[in-house]
């Protein structure tokens, strides 16, 4: 109707006259909805930024300050001087009381001493082996047989090469209690020591025996050394045995088997 009435005021006008006003109107409207078209949200826009100012902002990396820094340092070289004039408050005391250069604690056993009390209850002047301190005995005791039937004589002996041999020395040997003592190992053999043959028995799971019956008791000496050691004991077992009384054993007294 605006195209019309305007039509009308302008008469005479030519056709360029007469669409002049109508497409004024048609743009009034293009305005009209350019300016009704929603734009972006602000919010949205706002919201954007902050995500880009989050992915562009770079990582915060704490800061100590210098007064708390130099403070860590003071504690750390403090603790390392402490250390330092406490190892050299002792140093002294240590160096002005070095180590022990013994081999540890050995105990005075006098085995004569100790066979020659044992003699009378033993009934046999038990062995004293002289070995001149080479094997050094760290046991040397009477034992009355209460758990196996067997009294003993026993003395432990470290050796040269600080490996054990025990001696076991008894005039009421058994085949039971001769089990017991060597571990069931085999007969292996002999070995001559002192002038004597022994019974060697090994079951090569490191400890072996020698046996020797001789002058009316029997001798065992078991443990871990190596033969020589043994045939060096051995030897001095029997001197310790040819300068004793022989045992004499009445029938009645035969251990039973």
């Amino acid at each position: 109707m605006t195209c019309g009435r305007n039509m009308a005021l302008r008469a005479g006008c030519g056709p360029e006259c007469e669409l002049g006003p109508c497409m004024g109107d048609y743009r009034g409207v293009s305005e009209m909805q350019e300016k009704t078209t929603p734009g972006p949200d602000p919010s949205d826009t706002g919201r954007a930024v902050r995500d880009t100012s989050k992915v562009d902002q770079p990582a915060v990396k704490p800061v100590i300050p210098a007064a708390a820094a130099k403070r860590a340092n003071a504690s750390v070289i403090g603790m390392i001087v402490a250390l330092v004039v406490t190892i050299a408050a002792f140093l002294p005391v240590i160096l002005m009381n070095p180590l022990p250069k013994s081999d540890g604690f050995r105990p005075d056993i006098n085995v004569s001493a100790v066979a020659g009390n044992a003699a009378d209850v033993a009934g046999f002047t038990p062995a004293a082996p002289d070995t001149a301190n080479a094997f050094r005995p760290n046991y040397a005791r009477w034992e009355s047989g209460s758990g196996s039937g067997v009294p003993t004589w026993e003395v432990g002996y470290i050796t040269p090469k600080d490996a054990f041999i025990g001696l076991v020395q008894t005039r009421q040997s058994n085949p039971t209690w001769l089990l017991q003592q060597t571990k069931s190992a085999p007969v292996t053999g002999t070995r001559d020591a002192g002038g004597q043959s022994w019974e060697l028995r090994d079951a090569g799971k490191g400890e072996r025996s020698m046996i020797l019956d001789y002058r009316g008791t029997t001798v065992v000496l078991t443990g871990t050394a190596q033969l020589d050691e043994f045939t060096v004991l051995a030897d001095a077992v029997v001197k310790s045995m040819d300068s004793n009384a022989a045992v004499m054993v009445s029938p009645s007294a035969s251990p039973a088997p």
